[in-house]
């Protein structure tokens, strides 16, 4: 009976300890700065080795280099602007006015996270989501969510052209 009972709290403890390490939380990210920098990812130039290495320029840090000599443009460019936009002034300034009519809050992004938090917690789980960690992501938006078939099919019988769609499982 002991070597029984020892044989099974063994492997319910291997099988415990097997369930520590799972995937990444993709769903609640913890980030220590201000949010994604959007435009962070820009496809660089190739490098080129010069002929001497003495014409090389010092390095300025934020600045331009041989490789990118207009980085600002080149990422205008590779998103699709107008990289002459830079050079003239600000274009659409009745469009900014419009869209900064009500004000700009610079703390929008910890006045969200926050009022996130408040909708999650009025929506813990239950018991043994709570006990285990199971995330209740899913179902406290639930009633937020698109479902994506039903909106596509909607839209084609609007005849709004779509683009094709994954098969639904």
């Amino acid at each position: 009976m002991t070597t029984t009972l020892r044989i099974v709290t063994l492997a319910l403890v291997a099988a415990l300890a097997g369930c520590g390490a799972g995937e990444p939380d993709l769903i609640r990210p913890r980030s220590s700065g201000n949010g994604p920098d959007e435009f962070g990812i820009v496809p660089n130039k190739p490098l080129q080795q010069p002929q001497s290495l003495s014409q090389l320029p010092p390095p300025t840090p934020g600045g331009t280099n041989r490789t990118d000599q207009t980085p600002e443009a080149d990422a205008i460019a590779a998103l699709g602007g107008n990289a002459a936009a830079l050079a003239g002034p600000v274009q659409g300034p009745a469009l900014i006015q419009y869209a900064g009519r009500f004000g700009v809050d610079g703390d929008i992004r910890a006045q969200l996270a926050a009022q996130d938090q408040a909708f999650r917690d009025g929506r813990p789980g239950r018991l043994l989501e709570r006990m285990f960690g199971t995330t209740t992501y899913y179902s406290a938006y639930s009633n937020q969510s698109l479902d994506q078939y039903q909106e596509l099919e909607r839209l084609r019988q609007l005849g709004v052209r779509t683009p094709s769609a994954p098969p639904e499982d």
